[in-house]
């Protein structure tokens, strides 16, 4: 059975996390589309100017690093949240902070999972196995379901 293809929204104002993350998926063969915003604002621009019924730019799960400038994770979580058009998309916070409070204030918040950054491409191949396979063969995500 052939996996389904997968878009990715990578938010995150590091381009060391995004080529880091984009090369692991590449590494363990996760069929995606990556999208790659620096800030929740530039994250929110895009999201307004997809097509909600286009599963080609639309994006199936987000990776969202909290501290950015312009608008941070939190703020770009609520506004996603808010909107019947993008609060069933997945969340995943994919951060430094290990904090507890920004673990608890993201799942407040209904981000999906919380994840700390790892410090390598290997490490980071480990996270991009574990979203493959959960993305693709255990969770169902809600692709062309709209309401």
């Amino acid at each position: 059975m052939k996996r389904p293809r997968i878009n990715v929204l990578h938010v995150d104002d590091s381009f060391e996390a995004i080529y880091l993350m984009q090369n692991a998926f590449e590494e363990v063969d996760f069929e995606h589309s990556i999208f790659v915003a620096q800030n929740g604002y530039e994250a929110l621009n895009y999201l307004k100017t997809s097509d909600v019924y286009d599963t080609e730019t639309i994006p199936d799960l987000i990776l969202l690093d909290i501290n950015m400038p312009v608008m941070d994770g939190f703020e770009f979580l609520d506004n996603i949240k808010m909107e019947e058009k993008t609060k069933h998309i997945p969340v995943i916070m994919f951060t430094t902070s290990s904090s507890t409070t920004d673990v608890m204030k993201s799942y407040q918040k209904h981000a999906n999972s919380y994840i700390v950054k790892p410090g390598n491409l290997d490490e980071y191949m480990d996270v991009a196995n574990s979203i493959k396979s959960f993305w693709t063969n255990t969770a169902s995500l809600p692709k062309g379901e709209m309401l």
